[in-house]
């Protein structure tokens, strides 16, 4: 998820709202929002990630 903002120039910005970083600013198009975007590798989504995938591993490893 991410938060785009127009400068007065009319370029954009993008901040994700997971870690609060700002992805890009003064692009030119939407579209090139989207690229960036899209390359973010968010280090707060990615723990969360991780996190949930060892919970599931132990729960199973708990099963059997």
């Amino acid at each position: 998820m991410y938060s785009r903002t127009q400068n007065d120039n009319g370029t954009f910005n993008t901040r994700c709202l997971y870690c609060f970083m700002t992805v890009a600013s003064a692009v030119e198009t939407p579209e090139q929002l989207e690229v960036e975007e899209a390359e973010h590798l968010c280090p707060e989504k990615a723990l969360a990630h991780m996190l949930a995938h060892d919970r599931v591993i132990d729960a199973l490893a708990h099963r059997g």
